[in-house]
């Protein structure tokens, strides 16, 4: 093994005949892995079923000083973890470092919310009884995770899987299963029991979805991924009533008033747009700018996007790496593409990319008017689409005006509009003057097409336990 932040993968995960992953920033083949077929699949699921029952029948503390552990342990290694995620997605090293921290902020937060999985004492309706409630694991769980945060999207859903005492089978994304396979070796280092927690890359998405959707003994699988693949679990799923967590597409509105800090707005737009060359599930998707500081808005950030520094993620730490793929570059300059044709313009020169590798220019697009398509797709690029909007009450309209509802942004002075925007943006998380809501002390998730359940904070433990009605009579 060539480079050196491979040695978190344990030789058994290697397969010279299997699946190969490449650098999206050149092409260059990083290692190849091992896949699991159908009924290898089946029998992860398995042993990870009676594996459950041991692990569920530890105490509370018990399993949290293993998750500890494991926390630990990520922390230990997060240089080579940040390395490993750079090469297999392109993400700039600095910001591979910082989801680390964030995964394994993740499994911190759940190893102490495994203390905290109280029951209730509800007054009595008649007399001699009484009623508590009790909650339970709900048993096997499989995850399906995204390439563009490979590793804190399954941190986020093992870390309360295990907290709660289920077993959880994860399969990774195709193009990124490296940070998960370490993750998984540093599990089992911890002292997570190997058959209760597997990372299984299988050897055709479809047929891991089609266990996890029909194989009995999974009782919830937690989705993060478009909602085309949402709708399809949640169908397939229905035939065993199987508990969801669907984290689907997005298209946020990042809404700008004209008595705005519109230094802070640009900060805000660097982060939530620019970050992982805008291929998160929360990015600004859409710029709503009202008119009076439009102007100056587009002129800031502009120049902010004008310094940018593009280039391979461990060469350009602190710039912006490539996309996924060459598909998905390809993609959003047609979507650019097809903008400019339609009477959108870009705001200035772009910044130069490398000729080979999956990069595609940050720009900024102003003209943008509500009937483009940029203005509906979410684009999963270094793309900000900027939309010229006069009265308070069209914002909002426009804002809401998308089948989906995952996450929003607001910037305003304005103590009341802040509130009325908070409560009448249809969207599952609403920042207001901030462009980075994610943390593990948060429920993440959203509503409408963008999906149900939610990750992180109190809640996140909730998802993966059943509540149980107990009555005590005779007393």
């Amino acid at each position: 093994m060539a480079d050196p932040a491979l040695h978190l993968l344990r030789p058994e995960y290697l397969d010279q005949g299997g699946l190969k992953v490449t650098n999206p920033a050149d092409g260059r083949e990083v290692t190849t892995i091992r896949r699991y077929n159908r009924a290898e699949l089946v029998e992860i699921v398995e042993r990870a079923d009676a594996a459950r029952h041991e692990w569920g029948a530890r105490t509370a503390k018990e399993r949290s000083d293993v998750l500890r552990a494991w926390y630990d342990l990520m922390c230990e290694h997060a240089e080579a973890l940040a390395m490993l995620m750079t090469l297999e997605s392109g993400k700039p090293l600095d910001e591979a470092r910082g989801e680390v921290k964030y995964g394994a902020a993740f499994i911190e937060w759940f190893s102490e919310e495994a203390r905290r999985a109280y029951g209730e004492v509800i007054p009595t309706h008649a007399s001699g009884k009484r009623i508590i409630t009790l909650r339970q694991p709900v048993g096997t769980c499989a995850a399906i995770t995204p390439w563009n945060f490979p590793l804190a999207m399954i941190t986020r859903k093992a870390g309360p899987a295990l907290a709660a005492g289920c077993s959880i089978v994860v399969k990774p994304a195709e193009l990124t299963p490296l940070s998960a396979l370490a993750l998984e070796n540093l599990a089992h280092q911890a002292g997570v029991p190997h058959d209760l927690f597997r990372v299984a890359p299988a050897v055709r998405s479809s047929e891991a979805g089609d266990v996890f959707c029909t194989h009995p003994l999974v009782r919830k699988i937690s989705f993060t991924g478009s909602t085309q693949v949402g709708k399809l679990i949640m169908a397939q799923a229905a035939g065993q009533v199987k508990r969801l967590s669907l984290e689907l597409g997005g298209n946020a509105p990042f809404i700008i008033f004209d008595d705005a800090d519109i230094d802070r707005a640009v900060e805000g737009a660097m982060a939530s747009r620019f970050r992982n060359a805008g291929q998160t599930c929360v990015c600004a998707n859409r710029f709503l700018v009202q008119t009076g500081v439009h102007d100056a808005f587009v002129e800031r950030l502009n120049a902010r996007v004008e310094a940018l520094r593009v280039g391979d993620g461990i060469n350009h730490p602190s710039g912006m790496g490539p996309l996924i793929s060459d598909k998905d570059a390809s993609r959003v300059a047609d979507l650019v593409k097809q903008a400019e044709i339609q009477g959108a313009s870009k705001a200035g020169t772009a910044p130069d990319v490398p000729e080979q590798g999956a990069f595609h220019p940050p720009v900024v697009l102003t003209g943008v008017t509500t009937d483009m398509a940029i203005a509906h797709e979410e684009i999963f690029g270094p793309v900000a689409p900027v939309i010229r909007f006069t009265h308070e009450s069209e914002a909002m309209q426009i804002a809401n005006d998308t089948p989906f509802g995952l996450a929003a942004y607001v910037y305003t002075a304005d103590f009341a509009r802040q509130w009325r925007f908070m409560e009448g943006l249809e969207y599952g998380m609403v920042g207001v003057n901030d462009g980075l809501i994610s943390t593990e002390v948060a429920p993440f998730g959203g509503v409408k097409e963008s999906g149900f359940g939610r990750e992180g904070s109190s809640h996140g433990l909730s998802e993966y336990m059943n509540i149980k009605y107990c009555l005590i009579g005779g007393l």
